[in-house]
Order: structure tokens, then C-alpha cells, then sequence
């Protein structure tokens, strides 16, 4: 069997195209597992996982669970908010403490940048990022760009848009590390107070004018203002945010051609998308929800079978 290049998935930036090609083959394989009548597989029956969240989630710590109860995995599902954390203890020490019960892979999102790669160099165990502050957001990524190539089947040379909060984005992040790696060309659009300093040296275009970029774009991926990680004011208000730069049926229809459209959620409706958007015919958003399962599925089996384990294939 083919394996993965890394131990941990920390980042895109540490993965390479041939990854990429495996974990995409691996959820092609788990998606159709997971449409069938029984939806399990008992390929990781030896295996405990821990999900440790220390920012609140939805979709991603939901996905990441259904994913280890799909591979037959026992699951921990631990709470920072009821955790020694309060009381002062350090994150190595409360996951080197969980590692002592005998658990095997930790699946961590924390606020911040660069914790997954501080346990992975400070624990014996199998590290999975499923967000770490404004830095990178692996799993999503990923699930972004298989949704796309179930659609655009390759991706080398398709225009792909992102638009929206790149500033405080470890999606924007992740999906333009990927993006490139697949040989796809990235356009970002958003106000200027939105963009990281030197966002060019990642091998992408400005374009503030977001219907121009609109008519070049295969695809656009819709960001959320993250309001929660502003500390100042970065224009003026929602409203006038939405008139530049959410995506409507309006802005649509000047473009004259049929675009995919994915969101990774949460979606404010009428800020950054419209409802209208969101159900239209070329909505991807609900198909990056499943397809969110079977990426994640394929990572955990994928990076398990690196381990000393008796894996059912």
C-alpha cells in the first residue's frame, strides 16, 4: 500500500503532490463506503483517538468524529472548558497525560499558531491539526480542493477565487498552499486592511475589484469576516462590505458564465454570501460537508497505517 510522505499532518506545507494524489484516491474509496447501507469499517478497531478542542467547532469536530466512528476507532472527546487547563496546566502536559491512558493519535484545534508542530516535537504520538489560530486549517483544505476535483476532475491550471477575511484565515492559508501544489492559479480578493503583508510572495494575484475577478475564476471559495479575531475596525461596516464584496445573484449575473461556488462555513448570510447563492445549483457547500468525512477518514487511515498497528485493509 502507498503510503504518506509525513507522520503527522501539521500542515499542507509539509505534504507533496503524491500525498495529495493518495489521500484524494483513499476518500474517493471512503466516500463511496460511507454511501453504502452500513456506513462502518472496522479498520482502526485498536485504535483511540483523542479530540481535543480548544476552540469551539461544528462541522470539523462533528466530521472528525464521524470519521473515527466510520474506521471503527474508540473515541475521547475532550473539553478545555472543564479540563486542568483551567487550573493552569500546560498543553504539553495535559496531552502527554491523556497519551498515558494509552491514546494513540490526538486530533487538536487550539487558538494557537504552531501547536500542533510544538506537541508533535514534544509527545509520542500522532498529531492531526484540525486548525491552529490564524495559521493553518489542513483538513479543510484539503476537503476544499477534492470537492473541486470531483467537479473540474484536475486542477492544473483552473482558476480558483478566494475571497473574503484572508488577514485572520487559516483556510485562506491552507487552500492557497494546496491550490499551488495542484497547479491551480489563485486570485485573492477582499478590502486591502484584509490582506497579510506580502500575501504575493505565495504565488498569487490582488484583485479588488471582485466581479473582474469573478469572470476569471473556475471557482471562488467564499470567506466569513472573522469578527471574533479583530481587534480594530477593518472597514466600515457589514453592509457596505456586502455591496463590494459578497457574493450575490447580482454580482453572478454580470459575469455571464457558470462559476462552482464553496463556503467552509460558518456562513453569515447576507455578508459575505447570500441565501440565494448558498442553494443555487452550483453550490458546492453541502457536498464539502460529506466530502469533509471521507478527507478526514482517509487522513486518520492514512497516517494509522504509518503506525505499529494491525491495520484491516
Amino acid at each position: 500500500m502507498n503510503k504518506l510522505s509525513v507522520d503527522h499532518l501539521l500542515g499542507i506545507k509539509s505534504l507533496n503532490e503524491n500525498d495529495i494524489s493518495l489521500i484524494f484516491k483513499t476518500a474517493s474509496h471512503f466516500k463511496e463506503v460511507i454511501n453504502r447501507p452500513i456506513k462502518k469499517v472496522p479498520t482502526l478497531r485498536d485504535i483511540t483517538i483523542a479530540n481535543l478542542f480548544f476552540e469551539n467547532s461544528t462541522r470539523t469536530k462533528i466530521s472528525f468524529e464521524l470519521a473515527e466512528k466510520r474506521l471503527g476507532a474508540d473515541i475521547i472527546n475532550f473539553s478545555s472548558s472543564s479540563s486542568s487547563v483551567k487550573k493552569g496546566e500546560s498543553l504539553i502536559d495535559t496531552v502527554n497525560n491523556i497519551l498515558a491512558m494509552k491514546v494513540d493519535m490526538i486530533v487538536l484545534r487550539h487558538p494557537n499558531p504552531g501547536s500542533s508542530l510544538l506537541l508533535s516535537q514534544h509527545t509520542n504520538s500522532c498529531i492531526i491539526n484540525a486548525g491552529d489560530g490564524a495559521h493553518e486549517h489542513p483538513t479543510q483544505a484539503l476537503l476544499d480542493s477534492f470537492s473541486l476535483y470531483e467537479n473540474l476532475k484536475d486542477l492544473k491550471g483552473k482558476n480558483i477565487l478566494i475571497v473574503g477575511d484572508i488577514i485572520h484565515s487559516r483556510v485562506a492559508l491552507s487552500n492557497i498552499y494546496t491550490l499551488n501544489l495542484l497547479g491551480a492559479n489563485v486570485k485573492l480578493s477582499c478590502p486591502l486592511s484584509l490582506l497579510p503583508k506580502d500575501i504575493e510572495k505565495l504565488n498569487v494575484s490582488i484583485e479588488t475589484d471582485v466581479v473582474k475577478a469573478l469572470k476569471w475564476c473556475d471557482a471562488v471559495n467564499v470567506l466569513r469576516v472573522q469578527r471574533e479575531r479583530m481587534l480594530k475596525s477593518y472597514f466600515p461596516d457589514n453592509r457596505e462590505y456586502s455591496m463590494l464584496f459578497g457574493l450575490d445573484v447580482n454580482k453572478l449575473n454580470k459575469i455571464k458564465k457558470d462559476i462552482l461556488i464553496l463556503h467552509p462555513g460558518p456562513i453569515n448570510r447576507g455578508v459575505e454570501i447570500t441565501s440565494d447563492v448558498v442553494e443555487s445549483n452550483n453550490s458546492l457547500i453541502l457536498d464539502q460537508v460529506e466530502n469533509g468525512v471521507a478527507i478526514r477518514m482517509a487522513i486518520i487511515y492514512l497516517l494509522a497505517s504509518k503506525m505499529n498497528f494491525s491495520i484491516n485493509e
